[in-house]
């Protein structure tokens, strides 16, 4: 039998934006806090750069296997369930990692870690759809995204500077703290699942396939992009760090990390990515977010200072509205039975373009240089760009 839904009153979307923010914030600052604490771990582990990194390669990599298994538990459970552990165990483990006695314990801690975090990654989206319906939806989940820059930013700047003082092990506590405060507010606030929201039908069930066909037709732009855009996203980031230190420029580790507070950007444009996609509508707004990261990417390739900084600004604008567009059309777009699984898979393959794309950029710029990561990198967001048009075109055909 089909699923029959009922459109229930809904909650405010100031509190549930809020509340998912938090959430995002306090889950990307804990996923990315060790990365400015890397030579750190590595000078008290006695590891070398490649092994250290794994502290980073690990939670990512735990977090991608997870999302798919626990956005179905979330779909029998309750999403609202499956996000409140996601952000207490994430930052409880927090807590703990500085007290890890050797490497492969805190790659272990990491891993459970990553898992934990992949209970919001995963869920959050689907759980927004839920509560404020498909009008608000990219509102919301512009939002959400904006928090989870502002945690990514705030957990490496915060872990970046406390190091000095603090070392790694109380830079670590100090963001595990603050995402801790995070968590409390997201519990106290997040409302409860609508109980007349429909469950995730099973993938072998009749409704579960149909659903599964229904998802495929008009999903696959946007999860291209997921992939693709977050690939050359992390691939850029990732060499930042090399190439402002290196000749000409030459920076400082310090000065160098500041790279970072381009996500402020990020936290702007995915929070007016909703609107833009109202204006425009969703394909035409998509496509521009990817031109606009191509156009600063292209601006990183000038050998002046200012003008780096204003390359990165703007391709880090471009890549959170386009996540921000894509992340939404999917939850929007999805049967409600089962969104949970179309976030899911989204989530998954945005963090699988993260590790690919994040290595792939390494080589790259190692035995090729800046010039050739950018033509490496735009041109996937180029191709995305076109599987976005194509989708479109499919759709319409259909």
């Amino acid at each position: 039998m089909g699923v029959v839904v009922i459109e229930a009153p809904r909650v405010g979307t100031p509190r549930v934006s809020a509340a998912v923010a938090s959430a995002g914030l306090s889950s990307f600052a804990l996923l990315y806090a060790p990365q400015p604490v890397l030579p750190q771990l590595a000078a008290a582990y006695r590891l070398d750069p490649g092994s250290a990194s794994l502290a980073i390669g690990v939670a990512t990599a735990s977090l991608a296997v997870a999302v798919l298994p626990l956005a179905w538990v979330a779909g029998l459970a309750g999403r609202r369930r499956v996000i409140v552990w996601s952000v207490v165990v994430s930052a409880v483990i927090g807590l703990l990692l500085p007290l890890a006695p050797s490497f492969p314990v805190l790659l272990v801690m990491r891993g459970v870690q990553g898992v934990a975090i992949a209970g919001f990654a995963g869920v959050a989206a689907a759980y927004l759809a839920d509560q404020v319906g498909p009008g608000r939806l990219a509102g919301a989940v512009g939002a959400m995204i904006a928090g989870n820059s502002v945690g990514g930013m705030l957990g490496r700047l915060g872990a970046g500077f406390a190091a000095g003082p603090l070392g790694w092990q109380g830079s670590m506590a100090a963001v595990a703290g603050v995402s801790l405060v995070c968590a409390v507010f997201t519990v106290v606030t997040l409302p409860r699942d609508d109980p007349r929201q429909p469950r995730e039908e099973g993938h072998g069930s009749r409704d579960g396939r149909a659903a599964g066909g229904r998802m495929g037709m008009g999903l696959a732009g946007p999860v291209v992009v997921g992939a693709m855009a977050m690939g050359a996203f992390v691939a850029l980031y990732n060499a930042a760090g090399f190439r402002l230190a290196e000749p000409p420029l030459s920076l400082a580790p310090a000065a160098a990390s500041l790279v970072f507070l381009s996500y402020a950007m990020g936290t702007a444009s995915s929070a007016a990515a909703g609107r833009l996609a109202g204006r425009m509508g969703r394909t035409p707004a998509l496509v521009t977010a990817l031109l606009v990261t191509v156009a600063g990417s292209v601006l990183t390739a000038h050998p002046s200072l200012p003008v780096i900084a204003i390359g990165f600004a703007v391709l880090t604008a471009g890549f959170f509205a386009a996540h921000a567009i894509a992340n939404a059309w999917v939850t929007a777009e999805a049967p409600p039975e089962a969104r949970g699984r179309a976030a899911g898979v989204y989530t998954l393959c945005y963090y699988l373009g993260s590790g690919v794309g994040g290595t792939a950029g390494g080589i790259v710029y190692g035995h090729a240089g800046w010039t050739w990561l950018i033509a490496m990198t735009s041109s996937w967001l180029l191709l995305a760009a076109l599987a976005v048009l194509l989708t479109r075109r499919r759709k319409r055909l259909s």
